[in-house]
């Protein structure tokens, strides 16, 4: 049995990182959030979620699951070898309220519901 080289383990540390960094941004780009946005629903500094996701450094274990929950995915999604993707418009959607107070959220839906019934009701003129 050979052991891997020295190298060969520092190439899959320094890709783990990477890959996790590259998967927080498009997951993060896919749901229509900033850097500011997700770092301030995560309590960091944007340069800290700016270094996640340059993959510089990696996040706590804790952080890696807040992460997670805020982007709509699993910690093994966000680990993953194909970057997570937006699996529906209801996650979009919830995404984008995500973090808002309830009486927002309540006026959020209050509001799409209108605008519904309003191009619903203009659909039906023509």
């Amino acid at each position: 049995m050979t052991l891997p080289s020295k190298n060969i383990d520092l190439a899959v540390r320094e890709a783990l990182p990477i890959r996790l960094g590259r998967n927080i941004a498009s997951r993060r780009k896919a749901l229509g959030l900033t850097q500011a946005d997700l770092a301030e629903r995560l309590g960091v500094d944007t340069e800290t979620l700016s270094r996640f996701e340059r993959g510089k450094h990696a996040p706590s274990l804790m952080t890696l699951e807040r992460l997670a929950a805020e982007l709509l995915a699993t910690c093994a999604e966000l680990l993953d070898e194909a970057p997570a993707t937006v699996t529906s418009e209801a996650h979009e959607m919830e995404a984008l309220i995500g973090g808002l107070p309830q009486s927002d959220v309540v006026f959020i839906r209050r509001s799409l519901k209108a605008l519904r019934d309003h191009l619903a009701s203009r659909a039906k003129g023509n």
